[in-house]
């Protein structure tokens, strides 16, 4: 199971840092994306990609994660040679993360 079949993904980017909040279509879900989606996951998954710091902040009353990605927009969009790295892009790329169909934390 990939993390669209639980969440859908809001971005927004400054210079080179790319915001990700991964929002659980279901509250009832948001337990498992927090056990699951930990910073160090989103780290490897972008691997490659982003060349900074991966912050997660937990935002529970509204069932969602917030990543911050530092040194992920190739020195920002302005500076960048790639073809839209805008964070929208990234969103996408997030949605693709593995998850566990049952609940129990993905290798």
């Amino acid at each position: 199971m990939i993390l669209r079949d639980l969440a859908h993904a809001r971005a927004g980017d400054k210079g080179d840092i790319s915001c990700i909040s991964v929002i659980a279509y279901d509250p009832a879900e948001y337990p498992r994306l927090e056990r699951e989606v930990t910073a160090e996951r989103v780290a490897a998954h972008f691997a490659g990609i982003v060349r900074g710091e991966v912050r997660r902040y937990a935002l529970p009353g509204i069932g969602a994660l917030n990543f911050v990605l530092e040194g992920a927009l190739g020195g920002g969009v302005t500076r960048s040679l790639a073809l839209d790295a805008h964070g929208k892009c990234l969103a996408s790329r997030m949605l693709e993360l593995e998850v566990q169909a049952d609940g129990s934390k993905a290798e």
